[in-house]
């Protein structure tokens, strides 16, 4: 019999008999390790783990603990679930189904209704029945011909099929009367897939495209452990109410509806309200430190992306031209660089404005795909919070920590803390994605390297994260969900001020070229506001909050003129107040104010009128205290100055 060579991660070389499966190899080496194993990797390509081998080459055990063997587990259930559907349903279709870190999902389609999140319990029965049983997972190659023949009837399998295809075969995997289409490596049998939780239904286009027919998304996870499993669903129930789309709802703040455009936004009063006392913020702040604000068109002509390279590598993720019939082709931006270079260059500059700082609420457009689209988190439509400063190269570590120093501070006045930063470098072996400088990338990336560490802050490098055109620093804080997301980024350019021929006077006389040094304090509006929303889960502190103080008078005969009369006087101080003057009875709208999270709720009655006083009873709080009306006013004010720190 042939012998196989296998070359372990350690560096070992072993010989097997052909045919051998990752289960002998892993029971070769110890039985505790062969009880982990799931799967095996050769060469970098999962293999099932009983799959018979008939060639070598670097071989990994794929075990339980990581993260692969947690994949190998929820492509299993999936398997599972897609033949618990079949058992149940006659007339079911299957589009993709997917496993991650988050979980799985199966998409579905069903002539006459669809999957329904009732319907979910049956599933799941059906399901633990096949692992108590411990159903046999059998694998079967089919030539493509006949796995054609197999999904008769079915477009979404056929077209995966001619999609999974690989020499003519494909895998199919037989689990009681179901024989399924494989899509990842699976466990031999069901009896490993004992903890799982089918989540909930959402409507899902095929393919992600919108033209595409609607299919119903079954959402689900799975673990190798109870506890671990009931870890996740409590994650995923604390997620569910800071949810920025489920508060976002709740609360009136904005609204997202396919119908009239999906991923863009519409914000309602009581949102626009929070984005607007977060805008002024910021550009107080970055007028306070030195920074120009310009307005410029969403429109450009393409030329102007071409120059800066956007069109080459970015071109997928921009809208297309519009053609304007007489040569002419405009782009919706995608971002605000080259509008800023334009503002840089319709003046001579002088070595004695440097650091020319330049900043915007600049509006830009993404053509993002419909399946990619979440809330306000991932939009088509986005303000970013934009600024480029142009400066010399002896400028640059001066100018890197006073950026930095602006975003800690913002951070501390919105009370970010869970952050930390990671210096994104280019993928040197990626020449398609990145400018071809090595000299430019190295004095580049070594200067950003150098600040960080003269500034003494701890930081993560990751190669292959940069922009296309220079190294950055990224700020990574956290979604609901535990997601990563980069909040801000400090990125240096050589590129561009190349690209459009950029100079400065210098004290010399003679043109000199100068750095750009991009920067993003919070992200676009849309992205800032959603993780603002869930870090507070919508409860925002008073300065940002939509309605800051409602006033609810004991009777609105007897009580209503100084509601009013008080709430006048709010309004004038700039404090955002109304007056509760429904109908109904005071505990109700005592209750409303809480639901709707309103910082500060007054009442009045007899007595409050009388003193010229408040009963102010604070969001969460469930007792109320008497105030003076001067001494509430101070409070709240002092709350508004101070950020509400501590009052989140």
């Amino acid at each position: 019999m042939a012998k196989l060579s296998f070359e372990f991660p350690d560096g070992n070389v072993k010989d097997f008999d052909e045919g051998v499966t990752t289960e002998d190899i892993a029971k070769s080496i110890s039985i505790s390790l062969a009880k982990k194993a799931v799967a095996g990797k050769i060469d970098d390509k999962m293999v099932d783990i009983d799959l018979p081998l008939n060639s070598g080459g670097k071989i990994e055990i794929v075990t339980k603990d990581s993260d692969d063997g947690l994949k190998v587990l929820r492509q299993t259930a999936s398997q599972l679930l897609k033949a618990a559907l079949a058992d149940q349903f006659t007339n079911i279709q299957f589009g993709e189904s997917t496993s991650d870190e988050d979980g799985f999902f199966v998409d579905t389609d069903k002539r006459e209704t669809q999957v329904s999140a009732d319907e979910l319990p049956q599933l799941e029965e059906r399901m633990h029945k096949m692992v108590k049983n411990n159903v046999q997972i059998e694998r079967k190659v089919l030539s493509k011909e006949d796995a054609l023949k197999q999904v008769d009837g079915d477009p979404y399998q056929a077209k995966l099929v001619n999609k999974l295809a690989m020499n003519d075969q494909v895998v199919f995997y037989q689990i009681g009367d179901y024989l399924g289409l494989g899509e990842g490596v699976v466990l031999p049998s069901a009896k490993q897939v004992k903890e799982f939780k089918l989540l909930s239904v959402a409507g899902a286009y095929w393919e992600g495209k919108s033209s595409n027919p609607m299919l119903q998304r079954i959402f689900a996870t799975a673990f190798y452990k109870k506890a671990d499993l009931e870890a996740d669903v409590k994650q995923r129930q604390e997620a569910k109410e800071r949810d920025h789309r489920v508060i976002g709802n709740k609360l009136d703040l904005f609204f997202v509806d396919p119908k009239v455009g999906a991923g863009l936004a519409y914000w309602m009063p009581n949102g626009a309200t929070v984005r607007r006392v977060v805008e002024r913020y910021i550009v107080d702040k970055e007028l306070a430190n030195g920074y120009e604000h310009v307005i410029t068109p969403v429109l450009m002509n393409l030329n102007a992306y071409k120059t800066s390279g956007h069109w080459a590598h970015y071109r997928d993720d921009m809208f297309p031209p519009m053609d304007m019939g007489d040569g002419e082709e405009l782009e919706l931006r995608p971002m605000n660089c080259p509008s800023h270079i334009q503002i840089y260059k319709h003046h001579i500059r002088s070595y004695r404005e440097l650091p020319i700082r330049i900043a915007e609420l600049g509006m830009m457009h993404r053509y993002e795909k419909s399946g990619a689209l979440s809330g306000l988190q991932r939009v088509r439509e986005m303000t970013l919070n934009d600024g480029h400063t142009f400066l010399a190269i002896d400028q640059i570590q001066d100018e890197f920590k006073k950026i930095l120093h602006l975003m800690t501070e913002v951070y501390k006045d919105f009370d970010i803390s869970n952050y930390h930063f990671r210096l994104s470098y280019r993928d040197p072996k990626n020449t398609e994605k990145y400018f071809d400088d090595d000299e430019m990338w190295n004095k580049s990336q070594s200067m950003l390297k150098g600040a960080m560490d003269d500034l003494g802050l701890e930081y993560v490098e990751a190669e292959g994260e940069a922009a296309f055109y220079g190294p950055k620093l990224d700020v990574q804080t956290y979604t609901a969900m535990g997601n990563e997301e980069t909040l801000s980024t400090i990125q240096l350019d050589f590129m561009l001020p190349e690209r459009f021929d950029l100079h400065y006077v210098g004290e010399d006389g003679k043109e000199h070229r100068p750095v750009m040094m991009h920067r993003g304090l919070v992200s676009t509006m849309e992205r800032f506001i959603a993780y603002l929303i869930e870090v507070y889960k919508g409860a925002f502190p008073t300065w940002l909050a939509p309605h800051q103080v409602k006033i609810i008078p004991v009777s609105m005969n007897k009580h209503g003129d100084y509601a009013k009369q008080i709430n006048e006087k709010l309004v004038k101080m700039g404090i955002r107040s109304s007056v509760d003057d429904r109908n109904e009875k005071m505990g109700y709208l005592i209750r409303d104010a809480q639901t709707n999270k309103i910082p500060y709720t007054l009442v009045v009655g007899d007595n409050e009128m009388n003193s010229n006083s408040v009963s102010v009873r604070k969001y969460s709080e469930k007792d109320s205290k008497d105030e003076s009306f001067d001494e509430f006013t101070k409070e709240i004010q002092n709350d508004i100055d101070n950020y509400s720190r501590g009052n989140k």
